[in-house]
This record gives C-alpha cells, sequence and structure tokens, in this order.
C-alpha cells in the first residue's frame, strides 16, 4: 500500500492534486471544536429589487471568528494532523496576516512554539495581532515570502510548514464553511469567494460542488493583483502585474499549478 500523504509529508515540495471530499470536511468539523466556531449566514440589508441580478444576499460572517477570520478553520485542521513528534518542534506558515494569527493562536493553545514569515507589506495591525498570540515574526521581502509557499521551508526553521492554501487539511477545514451553508440555505443559487491562493475557493467550491452541483462557485479577485482569471483564460498559470494594496488578504503574481487544476474543476467564473 503506497501512503500519497506520508510520502509527500517527507518531500515537502511534492503535494498530490486533490479535491476535498465531503468525508474529508465532516472529519474536519470535528477535528476543528473548540478552535473555530460555528458562524451565522446573515441576509444583507437590501432588497431584490435593489441588487443588479434581483437575487438575496447573503454573507457568512468569518469575522466573529476568534481571530477575525475564516483561517482558523483550515490552521486547526491542518495542525490536528501534524504528528505529535513533529508537532513538539514547532510549527511555521507564510502569511500576510490571516492564516499566521489562525496558526499563531491553535499554538497558544497546544503550548508550541509558532513562526510566521511575513512580507514587508504587512499591515502593523495584523503584526501586532500576531505577537499579541505569542508567535515570532520574521519580516522578508515579497518574493523571498512568496519563495516559502513554494518551497515549504525556510533557512534555520524546524518543524512542520503549514501551508496557508495549497493543503488538503487546510482546505477541508474551509470546507467546513460550505458544510454550514449548505445547511442554512440548502437552496443556494451562488457562491462568491475571495482568491488569494485559492484554499478558500478550492475547499468550498469542491463541497459546494459535490453536494448541490447546480450551484455556481465564482472567485473575486482584486484588480491590482488577478492572476486566476488570466490562468483560467490561457489554460496554464499566468504571470500577471502585481502591485500591493490595501486588501492584503488577496492578490499575487501567479497561481500554484495545483490550484489552478483544482479551480477548472470547481470555479464558475472570476469577478
Amino acid at each position: 500500500f503506497f501512503d500519497v500523504l506520508s510520502f509527500c509529508r517527507q518531500r515537502p515540495h511534492i503535494v498530490p492534486f486533490m479535491l476535498t471530499t465531503v468525508a474529508e470536511a465532516r472529519d474536519a468539523q470535528k477535528s476543528i471544536q473548540g478552535a473555530a466556531i460555528r458562524t451565522p449566514l446573515v441576509r444583507l440589508n437590501v432588497l431584490e429589487n435593489e441588487t443588479e441580478c434581483g437575487a438575496k444576499v447573503f454573507l457568512k460572517l468569518e469575522n466573529v471568528q476568534p481571530i477575525g477570520a475564516f483561517k482558523i478553520r483550515g490552521a486547526a485542521n491542518a495542525i490536528a494532523h501534524i504528528p505529535s513528534e513533529e508537532l513538539s518542534k514547532g510549527i511555521f506558515t507564510a502569511s500576510a496576516g490571516n492564516m499566521a494569527q489562525g496558526v499563531a493562536w491553535r499554538a497558544r493553545e497546544l503550548g508550541v512554539k509558532a513562526t510566521i514569515i511575513v512580507p514587508e507589506t504587512a499591515p502593523e495591525a495584523k503584526l501586532s495581532a500576531i505577537s499579541r498570540l505569542g508567535a515570532s515574526i520574521i519580516k522578508v521581502p515579497f518574493e523571498i515570502w512568496w519563495n516559502t509557499f513554494q518551497t515549504r521551508s525556510y533557512p534555520g526553521l524546524e518543524g512542520a510548514f503549514v501551508h496557508a492554501f495549497d493543503d488538503p487539511h487546510v482546505m477541508a477545514g474551509n470546507g467546513t464553511i460550505a458544510l454550514e451553508i449548505l445547511e442554512d440555505l440548502p437552496d443556494v443559487e451562488a457562491v462568491i469567494l475571495p482568491w488569494g491562493g485559492g484554499g478558500l475557493a478550492c475547499g468550498v467550491g469542491a463541497i459546494i460542488k459535490a453536494l448541490r452541483p447546480e450551484c455556481k462557485v465564482y472567485a473575486a479577485e482584486v484588480a491590482s493583483g488577478a492572476p486566476l482569471a488570466a490562468s483560467l483564460e490561457a489554460g496554464s498559470p499566468q504571470i500577471v502585474d502585481f502591485q500591493p494594496s490595501f486588501v492584503d488578504g488577496i492578490g499575487s503574481k501567479t497561481v500554484f499549478s495545483q490550484m489552478l487544476e483544482r479551480a477548472k474543476l470547481v470555479i464558475d467564473g472570476v469577478l
């Protein structure tokens, strides 16, 4: 029997391409209990005739999570799957702020060391939040930060690397959002998700398509860094002009090839 995930853990540059399954998302629901909360789905206070498409609009309030963002779901689920011996050496991640806080929060709860690689453009408010949670911060130029996502390593750091988006357990944790949406709004017709690295859109999109395939899934990018639209149109990862903006959680110069392949299967369009 060939254990793909164990093989990839021993070779951190290799990650299998797979879509999150409903079973994985349901398992994640159990793993993140006590770390993430079930967030409300609320009707936006506008009438159907006040929207361009005449639709009822609902908001999934992930801002009420302990760290103020959905990233706690994926971080908690990924960390729950790290072997204890490896976890004892510490954990680290590359993040502009939200995954950093998710990893730092969970590390503090477990009593393990957390180190965060952040880009020089990371906002001070998020850096302060990371520090309050007890994590160490290494600030690097954008190119070095981006390279950390690709190599899943950083010179001098030991322990387990928690990838902010291209990780099966992170995407399964994100997929719990879809389970909650479908429980609260079974007849949902379309879901719009921000695209940064793709972990949220692909994790949620995979579960939506598995349980309600007629529902449309759209990714939303910022104009200052929108590689997904260009890559989907070309059929392969494209490099685009990228300018950091106040929308610091999303926007980049390109997409990972395996994230693009997932997007081709679950994303119906880009906004």
